[in-house]
């Protein structure tokens, strides 16, 4: 008999949607009604304004449907996932065009030979430094280049894919949980809570210093255990074959860092640092991104004297290997499509609104978290989440005794621990697919971790409450 495998990405996405999909079948469909928020620039829900309305139940067409319109609204031509698919596949090509030059190897190989020893100390500073983008500005989709670039770099340390992927993932992910001044959760929950944004950010910057702490500990620790016994890794089994995806293969004489191939990794590390500019500074998004990287591409192929055919061969094949990523983004996008489509977000979020009445205050701040917890799986987007709970949520807490801030608090530190494991999330899947780690082996290592913050989390949040 064969063994039974876990799903892929691909099956657990579409498994979900037919899940949803059903669900608009039973769950009564409803609406509240939506307001113009002059300060947010958006529609929010009007409290107590929910009523049902006729039911749109999902069915096989709208199944299908789905990773289509989680690329764009078929009817208005509006772009819903496309651009950050797009993206994917440039960031692929970028990659692809690296590679050729040598620089990349070359880099990987010079790193390893001046750290000598020390590689576990790059675990902290770079989760440090994802941790402080999280925060910020809610580094998410920013974070998909840095996955086919650092885990070669852990894979020849000694280490895993698991532990690039943890460094990357995990420390964003502690950045937005832990966020302070991140616009599109913190600044936009509080303006829909109608609060000043800077209220409770002790709390905030609590969370964010505790659970870097925990997580570049646990990180660390799992790393220290995988390179003294290669067997204890989650992935052992993929060994041989992720060294040859990602070292690409260790008989292969190991290209020397030339004055050409460090003036490609000059250029490569400007564009990251150009990006990240763009990104806080000027505003830029997936367009001009991806843009920017189509340049770098083409600098960098004259820089490595890469013929045309070279150059564009390098490319193409580089997009290939990264187009199963950015089809389960349009998937995971589709999943929510459905929800919408079925008018059933706005209902489970007012049976929310109805579980949280009358709570002790201790005992309503944490059910507050663990409703967002719940909705964040229903709501990928930290924005989009913030604009839908905060102005039902918010008020609240008034009748119940609590502060604005610590609702606020609390749906921000729920909405960043979800999205290290929610399937909906087509980063979280994404990281997943190009570290080719399986979701299962994803949960066995985060699971342990995921315990220990929401417990540090809800005792923050409790705390809060006595101490208001």
């Amino acid at each position: 008999m064969k063994k039974l495998k876990f799903p892929s990405a691909y099956t657990i996405l579409m498994l979900l949607t037919i899940l949803m999909a059903a669900l608009t079948w039973l769950i009564p469909a409803g609406q509240y009604q939506m307001v113009n928020n002059e300060s947010l620039g958006k529609m929010v829900p009007l409290v107590g304004s929910y009523q049902t309305v006729a039911s749109t139940p999902q069915g096989l067409i709208d199944i299908l449907m789905a990773p289509i319109q989680g690329f764009y609204d078929p009817s208005e031509y509006m772009a819903r996932a496309v651009d950050v698919a797009l993206f994917v596949l440039i960031i692929g090509g970028y990659l692809g065009v690296v590679t050729r030059t040598g620089a990349i190897d070359a880099g990987i190989a010079g790193t390893m030979a001046k750290l000598n020893g020390r590689e576990k100390w790059m675990i902290p500073i770079l989760m440090g430094l994802f941790a402080l983008g999280g925060t910020v500005y809610g580094m998410a989709e920013e974070t998909i280049p840095f996955y086919a670039l650092l885990i070669p770099v852990m894979i020849a340390a000694g280490y895993d894919s698991i532990v690039g992927v943890a460094i990357i993932m995990v420390g964003a992910g502690i950045g937005c949980l832990g966020s302070t001044i991140n616009p599109f959760a913190t600044v936009i929950a509080s303006n829909a809570a109608e609060i000043n944004f800077m209220d409770g950010i002790g709390i905030r910057l609590a969370i964010l210093i505790l659970g870097w702490l925990m997580c570049t500990f646990y990180v660390m620790r799992y790393a220290e255990k995988v390179k003294k016994d290669p067997s204890q890794s989650i992935v052992a089994s993929q060994k041989d074959e992720n060294e040859r995806v990602f070292l690409h293969s260790k008989d292969q004489e190991t290209p020397s860092l030339t004055v050409t191939r460090k003036a490609v990794l000059l250029v490569f590390g400007l564009t990251f640092a150009i990006m990240m500019w763009g990104v806080s500074a000027k505003g830029w998004w997936m367009a001009e991104l991806s843009a920017l990287f189509i340049g770098s591409s083409i600098l960098i192929g004259l820089i490595g004297r890469l013929s045309e055919i070279e150059l564009t061969e390098s490319f193409v094949n580089g997009a290939r290997d990264l187009l199963g990523v950015a089809l389960i983004i349009a998937i995971a996008r589709g999943l929510v499509v459905v929800m919408d489509d079925g008018n059933i977000t706005h209902t489970i979020l007012n049976y929310a609104e109805g579980l949280l009445a009358g709570l002790p205050q201790i005992a309503f701040i944490n059910a507050i978290y663990w409703v967002e917890a719940v909705l964040c799986l229903i709501v990928p987007s930290s924005s989009g989440l913030a604009v839908l709970s905060m102005p039902v949520l918010a008020p609240l807490a008034d009748f119940a005794g609590v502060s604005r801030e610590l609702v606020v608090t609390a749906f921000q530190s729920a909405s960043g621990l979800p999205n290290l494991v929610t399937p909906t999330s087509g980063v979280v899947m994404g990281g997943l697919a190009i570290g080719r780690v399986a979701y299962s082996s994803w949960l066995r290592f985060i699971t342990p971790l995921l315990a220990m913050l929401t417990l540090m989390v809800m005792i923050l949040l409790s705390l809060g409450v006595i101490i208001s």
